[in-house]
């Protein structure tokens, strides 16, 4: 009997709340209380009231038109613009191969068609998810896996293996080639009919299973699933060229007789036809994990036969050290970065100096990029090309130059420039060349990598 009334006393001791605890008449009046309505106050609450709180926020002592010389700058020519779309990864990969074929070849200006490897992206990972589902096919539907899967079909984000993985398999084509669409240009509303078939199939192909269906029933039932994938794709975003004749134009005139190629024959003649996977390395800043370890993203691949991401990461010096040995080899980079945290859009800058919260809301906002990244508040939100750095007197990164895909009329005339500081707050990650890593990140490489799981926090943003 004791102990019955002990467990029951237990019982009701978990659920009693303080006064401490909740907010409670009394607690509420301590809180009124401490809001003082005075002058001051009044003024910033009807201030805040009626505005955009970067506005008010804005340093008015540290406003400039972004300064757009630098040390060491990659040419390039001509903005790209991701329109309403999650492309900014596949334009930001295609824009570092776009200015090295500008360089081979000497056109000035030169574009690929992003809508040809979008296309190819969304058909992978259709084929991706629907597989996913027949290999989880005796899991429980709330498994920790299967929930993800049915989350997360397929979207139009990405990263630079997937770019890496899509090249490699279907190659590249001109933009003039491939045009875009206006389903490639406002993504979310196709996507959202297609994440809806494949949810569909998925159950089907769930429920065929639960009844018995052999594996290669399975299989089957996916190709035809596979099948209405493909004609909403082509609807949607065009049917891919399986040829095309083109040459490269100098000046308005043909540089070279036409010739006919596939997009894998070109990408291998005019390209230059680099493997991307062997030859280049993600680097990241990460301080809420251990330094010098390489890490891989179970299942975040964009093709079911490709690679999963992996990264090496580091302090964020050394990575800045290998950028500067790339944009000094005039080669740009895939980078990525948590993008809305102070930018100002008008002048294009990216600067913890942009904006003053703390003196407007007369509070601190203090936490590091570890805490930042451990609390959900920061992580990677944007991809673009970095091309340019600026070096003081003893060779130190000052500032950053990025070439963006939002338009030629955004920012420092389609570029944003950062300051070094904001570099180290909120960049993420750089992928280089092996050849600009020394030979003590390249034998890291040969770790045995650290498994994360597709749905850890710090690649939920990741586009």
């Amino acid at each position: 009997m004791r102990k019955i009334a002990l467990y029951v006393a237990l019982l009701f001791a978990g659920n009693f709340v303080s006064a401490q605890q909740a907010l409670t008449p009394e607690a509420l009046k301590t809180l009124e209380e401490s809001y003082q309505n005075d002058r001051t106050d009044k003024a910033i609450r009807n201030a805040v009231n009626a505005n955009s709180i970067k506005k008010l926020a804005a340093n008015r002592e540290h406003t400039a038109d972004a300064d757009m010389e630098f040390t060491y700058k990659v040419k390039s020519s001509g903005i790209t613009d991701q329109k309403s779309s999650g492309r900014c990864w596949l334009f930001t990969g295609t824009n570092v191969l776009r200015s090295q074929l500008m360089a081979r070849t000497g056109m000035k200006n030169f574009q690929f068609s992003t809508v040809y490897t979008f296309f190819y992206d969304q058909l992978e990972k259709s084929n991706l998810f629907l597989q996913g589902i027949i290999d989880t096919r005796e899991k429980p539907l709330d498994d920790k896996m299967v929930e993800w899967l049915f989350r997360h079909p397929l979207s139009d984000g990405g990263q630079f293996t997937g770019v890496s993985d899509l090249i490699g398999k279907y190659g590249l084509v001109p933009r003039e080639v491939m045009a875009e669409t206006y389903s490639s240009d406002n993504t979310s509303e196709f996507s959202a009919l297609l994440k809806n078939k494949l949810r569909e199939g998925g159950m089907s192909l769930r429920a065929a299973a639960e009844k018995g269906a052999s594996v290669k029933e399975l299989e089957r039932q996916k190709m035809d699933l596979m099948k209405v994938v493909y004609r909403m794709l082509v609807y949607a975003y065009g049917e891919p060229p399986a040829s095309f004749t083109w040459a490269p134009k100098v000046n308005g005139k043909y540089a070279g007789k036409p010739r006919t190629y596939t997009p894998q024959s070109f990408y291998k003649e005019v390209c230059g036809g680099e493997d991307l996977n062997a030859n280049y390395v993600m680097l990241m800043n990460d301080p809420s994990r251990p330094y010098h370890k390489v890490y891989e993203i179970d299942y975040d691949r964009h093709t079911y036969d490709g690679h999963n991401w992996l990264y090496v990461n580091l302090p964020v010096e050394d990575i800045k050290a290998m950028a500067v040995a790339s944009l000094k080899d005039s080669t740009m980079m895939y980078f990525s970065c948590d993008v809305g945290k102070f930018l100002n859009p008008k002048d294009g800058t990216l600067d913890l100096d942009n904006y003053d919260y703390a003196s407007l809301f007369g509070t601190t906002f203090s936490m590091d990029k570890k805490q930042r990244i451990q609390s959900f508040d920061s992580g990677s939100t944007h991809a673009m090309t970095l091309m340019a750095v600026d070096l003081d007197e003893s060779g130190k990164p000052e500032r950053w130059m990025v070439e963006n895909s939002w338009g030629a009329d955004y920012g420092a005339q389609g570029h944003l420039v950062m300051t070094d500081r904001w570099f180290d707050e909120y960049m993420f990650r750089v992928v280089v060349h092996k050849k600009y890593c020394p030979q003590s990140v390249l034998d890291l490489l040969k770790q045995e990598p650290v498994r994360l799981p597709a749905w850890d926090p710090m690649f939920q943003n990741e586009l």
